[in-house]
């Protein structure tokens, strides 16, 4: 942090280039004011040489804290880039012109930043990924800890939804044949590091309209102070009282009134928001899309991975009548032992730890294996005479029908009870005969309830999205604390809900990974789509997660609301400095010419000077307080706009009318002692 605080130290003084001024009208009056006040310290003034001078230091001063809040908040995503550009770097690959090339070795090797979209390349074991690109061809570990910071290897595959691969990788076992989806070696990984670096920050919507309102707001105070020297001179010869104000005075006096705490700290707090997303390996397209996060109001969550743990176990043998729970358990876990799923794990795990059934050593003779197919639907083992099915319970009652034996209608009510409960049953029949049923579960992730009911509490409704039909749904969606669920969910399901709240007024957001989720993703306002997820996902999305976590979508909205709450709290901060100083420091300009205005000098302030000095440091001074705040964002609360509204008018309002009168009569106490 050393490094960062003495970079932005430099950096604030060449920011002060009237190029990089310009584009925050607030700090470029204090820009402008600070020029005119250092050419007027050469001049005769009405004001002694200290004050002059004084006034002007505290002005550049009060630049050179805003371009610090400023350069501290690029600083630290420059320590993000710096560290990310170590995973990116030049490497040589091998490229092919199709598969057969790599049976014959008919490699042509190049320079990673000579591929072009569309381009085939073979990577082996110990060599970096050196693009973005789809897998068509293999499987194999990949070590992804350079981009996710996670040190241990996953699995990248060609096919489904996780065949996506993230140049600076690197390629622990086997191999792949990746076809590259960068265009001119523009990865994922080079947007993110010029996205931390700030060089592809664009002002958001709401950035852009309280600046705006800055501007309007600086406008007419600078009106207002350019008729306060013409007014003061008028009035004075009218009542033969007082003097015209200085020029420096009115200088001073501009800068207070102008909103400058807000103006030199709005930069800061975009930057630092979506720092914090970065630092979650979220790359976001748009500082749009973050703010859209903010005001999310319904949030579409994928059932699988994101609600439940992905896997179903099983978690109970229910036998039917005149067959034991040990027996079936047996036959269960025969026909699972060359199950490598998950699910048929657990039913090996399961019967070993009710029955200590443990797994047998074969004769190949004696042992025939029957693996899942898409026509048989089923799977199972031929053991010493035995033959043992499972599958899922359609299936398998036309199966033990086929085969003229009874199907018992007790299985039938297992079956519906296990559906009703949310889970999914698996039918044992060992020959012919139903045993019973495998009940396997989809185990809801620990803490998902409590962060439902937190969003809730924010006004956000949940809304689960699953393949599962509408009892299953339904089940989990209670046990999970969901507000609603989509189930039987297609493509066209998920958009058309989509646009439906969209037209009722509400923000969208979605995380998806699939070919399947693109057009819902491409609808949605805030739109997450996983790394390792299809290209057709990654460019529908506004948002990708590096880490290909679904449950990453309710911190990203957390972040959102989070820069959208210090953004309001400094605001209503400034705003109310602003007040306060009216108060403070106007009564003590104008008792010379209205003597009347001494009454409303409640704080006692000890002359005109030391009354504008003192909120002139006081303003710059309070940059200086408030850089962490920026920074770091206020804290989050799990609470609707409403209460967190309140809190923000009682501690930063309250607080913000309270300080400027505290902190201004101390200095001016300070400078009154000094002077005399």
């Amino acid at each position: 942090m050393k490094k960062i605080y003495q970079w932005a130290a430099g950096q604030s003084f060449k920011k002060l280039d009237p190029r990089q001024q310009i584009k925050n009208p607030v700090m470029f009056v204090v820009y402008l004011g600070a020029i005119i006040t250092t050419v007027l310290c050469f001049y005769p003034m009405r004001v002694p040489m200290w004050f002059s001078i004084s006034i002007t230091a505290f002005l550049w001063l009060t630049l050179l804290f805003a371009n610090f809040a400023e350069a501290v908040a690029e600083g630290r995503g420059k320590a993000q880039a710096d560290s990310l550009k170590q995973a990116k770097k030049e490497v040589m690959t091998y490229k092919v012109t199709s598969l057969a090339d790599i049976k014959d070795e008919n490699f042509t090797e190049l320079r990673s930043s000579d591929l072009k979209r569309g381009d085939l390349v073979y990577v082996r074991a110990g060599e970096q990924i050196p693009a973005d690109g789809d897998v068509i061809e293999g499987a194999a570990s990949v070590d992804e800890s350079a981009i996710t910071g996670e040190s241990a290897p996953v699995i990248r595959e060609s096919g489904g939804d996780r065949s996506a691969v993230t140049g600076g990788t690197t390629v622990v076992s086997d191999y792949l044949v990746i076809r590259v989806t960068s265009e001119n070696g523009q990865s994922f990984l080079d947007k993110m590091i010029a996205m931390v670096e700030g060089t592809q920050r664009k002002k958001t919507p709401n950035e852009i309209g309280l600046q705006i309102f800055l501007i309007t707001l600086t406008i007419i105070f600078l009106t207002v102070s350019i008729t306060l020297v013409p007014f003061t001179a008028f009035s004075s010869q009218l009542s033969g009282k007082g003097e015209a104000l200085s020029m420096i005075i009115v200088i001073a006096l501009l800068i207070c009134l102008a909103p400058t705490t807000i103006g030199a700290l709005i930069s800061s707090i975009g930057i630092a928001g979506m720092s914090r997303l970065t630092k979650e390996n979220v790359i976001a397209m748009s500082g749009r899309a973050i703010e859209a996060a903010g005001d999310v109001d319904v949030l579409l969550l994928d059932k699988t991975g994101t609600i439940t743990l992905g896997n179903r176990r099983a978690s109970e043998f229910l036998p039917v009548h005149g067959v034991s729970e040990e027996q079936l358990a047996d036959a269960a876990q025969l026909s699972s032992l060359a199950d490598e799923t998950a699910e048929g794990r657990s039913i090996v795990i399961l019967a070993k730890e009710r029955f200590n059934l443990r797994e047998r050593e074969f004769q190949q003779s004696e042992v025939k294996f029957i693996d899942f197919s898409a026509k048989t639907r089923m799977s199972g083992i031929d053991y010493r005479g035995d033959e043992i099915r499972k599958g899922a319970a359609d299936t398998m009652k036309k199966y033990v029908q086929s085969k003229n034996e009874v199907y018992p209608p007790e299985c039938d009510t297992i079956v519906d009870k296990i559906a009703r409960a949310g889970g999914t049953p698996l039918v044992v029949v060992k020959n012919n005969r139903v045993m019973g049923v495998v009940y396997l579960k989809d185990i809801v992730k620990n803490g998902v309830k409590d962060k439902f009911a937190d969003m809730r509490k924010m006004g956000i409704k949940t809304i689960m999205i699953t393949g599962d039909n509408p009892l299953t749904a339904a089940a989990i969606a209670a046990e999970a604390g969901v507000d609603d669920f989509l189930a039987e969910a297609t493509p066209e399901n998920k958009m058309d809900l989509i646009r439906d709240y969209q037209e009722k007024g509400h923000l969208v957001a979605m995380t998806g990974d699939g070919t399947n989720d693109a057009p819902a993703l491409a609808q949605a306002d805030v739109a997450m789509a996983m790394n390792t997820g299809t290209q057709a996902a990654k460019e529908a999305g506004n948002m990708i997660d590096l880490d290909s976590s679904p449950t990453k979508l309710l911190q990203v909205v957390q972040i959102g609301k989070q820069l959208l709450m210090t953004r309001g709290a400094l605001t209503t901060f400034s705003i109310a400095n602003d007040i306060a100083k009216y108060f403070a420091v106007i009564p003590v300009l104008f008792y010379s010419i209205y003597p009347q205005l001494d009454r409303l000098n409640i704080m006692g302030l000890g002359s005109p000077l030391t009354a504008i000095l003192s909120a002139v440091i006081y303003n710059a001074v309070v940059i200086v307080a408030l850089i962490p705040l920026a920074l770091k964002g206020v804290k989050y609360q799990e609470k609707p706009a409403s209460q967190i509204l309140r809190h923000n008018l009682l501690i930063y309002g309250l607080g913000g009318i309270i300080a400027p009168f505290i902190f201004i009569k101390v200095i001016d106490v300070i400078l009154s002692l000094i002077i005399l």
